[in-house]
């Protein structure tokens, strides 16, 4: 496989009309994490832990930061974080796959010197199953 550039990776929020790519960013990181089940007894053998498959709780995050550039992408960001709604995102990682579902903002930040740019960050946490679709 051949290096991927890391512009190509997008994150993208449906606003309603359809999927926007979030403007200005940056940086960007998908994190998948799944909590582990821990089934150890007196009877486990050699006192190796034994995990339980297939159970816990799975869990997406999404983080990324950039340039405020007060797009239609930003402003659906900061109304979801203040009211609290769930958004439906698209990430699509370039020769590997699209992961889409629920996710809500958990962290804006907002931050900006007096001789540079504005600039933004970005926390997002899955809010139900997610869909991961080949490329």
């Amino acid at each position: 496989m051949v290096a991927q550039k890391g512009r190509d990776m997008l994150v993208k929020v449906n606003g309603g009309s359809g999927y926007v790519t979030v403007a200005g960013l940056r940086a960007r990181k998908v994190s998948f994490n799944a909590q582990a089940v821990d089934v150890t007894d007196a009877e486990s053998s050699g006192r190796w832990r034994e995990l339980l498959g297939g159970a816990g709780v799975q869990r997406a995050s999404i983080s990324g930061g950039g340039i405020f550039k007060d797009q239609s992408s930003d402003a659906t960001l900061r109304t979801a974080f203040f009211a609290g709604t769930i958004l439906t995102l698209q990430l699509v990682i370039p020769a590997f796959g699209t992961l889409e579902g629920p996710f809500q903002v958990t962290a804006l930040d907002y931050s900006g010197r007096h001789d540079g740019e504005v600039q933004f960050e970005m926390a997002l946490e899955s809010a139900g199953a997610l869909t991961f679709t080949v490329l």
